[in-house]
């Protein structure tokens, strides 16, 4: 190896680092900040519904799908001396499964966030509680179903390294398939919301209906246009932990709900410390079904 070569080497390791090092500050900050949210829609027992469990599972799944890169990277990278291009162990294997299995599952969840709201607008059966079972089943239990063929697939016909690479895999398609499936289907049903919130805002309508609520609805229709696959066109340059970060905060940070309810909580504790009582902490109430 010549010193041309040698510098070169240093170099690409160099680049490499600093990738890492930026996208391992990004993740962390992300995975702190969606737990935080988490912690936060769990904790207030007013913030407890429906909508914020679809919200909960999704924030989860941008966690796992955070905790899956570090533990891939721990896998495949866990010693300069090993050659990546021929490494075949079951531990890096399950990494890559894992995190296939967290990207699908992130995407499933999205599409629920669709469907439900969705659903609101045309009746009312999600406000039930065996719908949630439903949507669980599809946002966590659909990926299990095609991530296990998958497996089943590449042990059988294709079990080659650590299953990283897939280009050219006739087999990858049995995970990008349901992908780009459920992105298909997030658009189309992003199109019908807004379609639906066009008529029911209609001024000539807007007598019959409750306006308040639909236009409340609408609001959270707009914070969702990043989410309904729309992203994937439009903001594919940012990297996976923006998104997650910007999950959290629309869905948790900046909800009305959250804030009003973290302030309930915080004068009741002025109150309990200090005896101060204020109108604002005897009671709060969630002032949308959305």
């Amino acid at each position: 190896m010549g010193p041309c070569d040698a510098a070169d080497e240093a170099l690409e390791r160099s680049f490499f680092a600093t990738v890492k090092l930026i996208y391992t500050i990004g993740y962390s900050v992300s995975l702190v900040l969606l737990a935080v949210a988490v912690s936060i829609l769990l904790l207030f027992r007013r913030l407890r519904c429906a909508r914020n469990f679809i919200h909960i599972q999704l924030f989860i799944t941008f966690i796992l799908k955070a905790v899956a890169v570090f533990v891939k990277d721990a896998a495949l990278f866990s010693s300069d001396d090993t050659n990546h291009c021929t490494l075949s162990t079951f531990a890096c294997k399950a990494s890559v499964v894992f995190c296939h299995y967290c990207v699908m599952a992130n995407f499933f969840w999205l599409l629920v966030e669709a469907l439900y709201l969705n659903s609101l607008l045309v009746s009312s059966f999600c406000h039930a509680r065996r719908c949630v079972w439903g949507f669980s089943l599809l946002g966590w239990g659909v990926p299990v179903l095609f991530i296990s063929v998958w497996i089943a697939s590449r042990l059988y016909f294709e079990d080659t390294e650590c299953w990283d690479i897939n280009e050219d895999s006739p087999y990858w398609w049995i995970i990008k398939g349901p992908i780009v499936a459920s992105i298909a289907v997030n658009f189309m049903l992003f199109m019908n919301i807004i379609r639906i919130l066009v008529q029911k805002l209609n001024p000539r309508l807007i007598q019959f209906n409750n306006s308040s609520q639909y236009r409340r609805l609408a609001k959270s229709t707009l914070l969702l246009i990043p989410l309904f696959g729309t992203h994937y066109m439009l903001f594919n340059f940012l990297p996976d932990y923006i998104n997650g970060l910007f999950v959290a905060i629309l869905y948790c940070f900046l909800n009305q709900e959250v804030q009003k309810e973290i302030h309930v909580q915080w004068l009741r504790w002025q109150e309990r410390s200090y005896g101060v009582v204020s109108p604002a902490a005897k009671g709060s109430q969630m002032d949308t079904p959305f």
